[in-house]
């Protein structure tokens, strides 16, 4: 059976499981691929986000008309002012952390975010924003080009996925990114037994993987990702020891975004950290005011709120850009489910220190009428009016210091687009 390092990755880590002490030379590449330098920490909220529900455009009369249930009332709006093309926009009621991040000047929020013909299939759309290409989804996605670029050796724990599965976005030729589970302490080395005799198994593991087999290159790939992950166990453990200057939701997503603090404040050399949270695909019951989205914008906004004053507080915020994205929007009008189906452009948010705060884009007019350039089918979807590929050429270039017509195989710098 042929076992791919993303397989390994995901189902193998977790078989190699109790602390040691790191050699030094690990320290040293810790430090040699940046251990201080800038952090990328992706957020994908999985489903498919209304953009429409969290960044409203609530003047607009077309708004309530065409979602006569789902529309939140303007009064309830956190209103955050008037984009380039003058209409006054609001974040959705549930987002009153994320409106003080907007406050400090440290959120951009950037509208109409998609690309032509935009996909309405999960699993389609998710590969077209992994692999930063909407005709050719295979292969190693956009994260994972980053990364193949870096100079060796690299760092076993330059990637970190908080989920699962390792996504399609991280997936890389030459490295492989593990899959820590938000509970630290089961990031160790599995063995049925204790003590002396654990200590003993972990170090005949150790000594088999160190094996160089230079004529069974089936047998040199499992060592070597095994050596990688026994090289992350103790620097991962570290991380349980983090004590935070803020208290983080009890969920899922809180607890994700608790780790990661703590990898960065323990300086374990991660550069890029994945995060998810899902629920967004809406179709049924949606009610935003206080309903399915009221809940989904709730621990959004505890979450990152509760990160972004940690990370304030550890003196982090400024080598930290958060970068969020959704597969797709939703359609402008809400269906007969209460809900609103698969659409086209969306919105990303980007939060930082660095990051240059404010509203970009324009809003989309909601307007069915077919001269209406803001929308598309019928009037039925948001067109895209920035190519989500331009924000990341903006984070590849500007945060991560890498070339992003190397890693996206375009140019798709907008001098624009200047959040960062």
């Amino acid at each position: 059976m042929r076992f791919t390092r993303r397989q390994f990755i995901r189902e193998g880590v977790s078989a190699f499981t109790i602390s040691f002490a790191a050699p030094r030379f690990l320290s040293e590449l810790a430090l040699a691929q940046g251990a201080y330098s800038r952090t990328l920490v992706v957020l994908y909220l999985g489903g498919g986000n209304d953009s429409l529900s969290m960044l409203i455009p609530y003047t607009d009369p077309f708004y309530t008309s065409r979602r006569p249930t789902l529309a939140v009332p303007a009064a309830n709006v956190l209103q955050i002012g008037s984009d380039v093309s003058g209409v006054p926009l609001g974040l959705h009621p549930g987002l009153m952390g994320v409106k003080g991040i907007f406050d400090d000047g440290r959120l951009a929020l950037i509208q109409r975010t998609g690309y032509q013909n935009s996909s309405r299939s999960h699993f389609q759309g998710t590969d077209i924003w992994s692999t930063a290409s909407p005709t050719s989804t295979q292969g190693p996605g956009w994260l994972g080009r980053y990364l193949d670029l870096l100079p060796p050796p690299v760092d076993p724990l330059v990637g970190w996925n908080t989920a699962g599965e390792t996504p399609h976005a991280l997936l890389a030729r030459t490295v492989g990114v593990p899959s820590i589970p938000t509970n630290i302490g089961t990031y160790t080395f599995a063995s049925p037994n204790a003590g002396v005799e654990a200590q003993t198994e972990r170090m005949f593991a150790t000594r088999i993987s160190s094996h160089v087999a230079i004529d069974r290159p089936h047998l040199a790939f499992v060592n070597a990702t095994t050596q990688d992950a026994f090289a992350t166990l103790d620097r991962v453990a570290s991380v349980a020891q983090y004590a935070p200057s803020v208290t983080y939701p009890t969920n899922g997503f809180g607890q994700a975004l608790r780790a990661i603090a703590g990898a960065m404040a323990k300086s374990v050399g991660t550069r890029v950290f994945w995060v998810q949270t899902g629920g967004f695909d809406t179709h049924s019951a949606q009610n935003t005011n206080n309903g399915a989205y009221a809940t989904l914008m709730t621990t959004l906004n505890d979450g990152l709120a509760a990160f972004y004053s940690d990370l304030k507080n550890q003196g982090l915020l400024s080598s930290t850009l958060i970068l969020q994205f959704s597969e797709f929007g939703r359609r402008v009008t809400e269906n007969g489910s209460g809900g609103t189906d698969h659409g086209a452009a969306s919105v990303m948010m980007a939060i930082g220190g660095g990051v240059r705060g404010g509203l970009y884009g324009s809003a989309p007019q909601l307007n069915p009428d077919p001269g209406n350039l803001t929308l598309e089918n019928s009037g039925g979807d948001v067109t895209y009016e920035t190519d989500f590929r331009s924000v990341y050429a903006r984070v590849i270039d500007n945060w991560l210091g890498a070339d992003s017509v190397a890693v996206l195989g375009e140019d798709f710098r907008k001098s624009t687009l200047n959040f960062i």
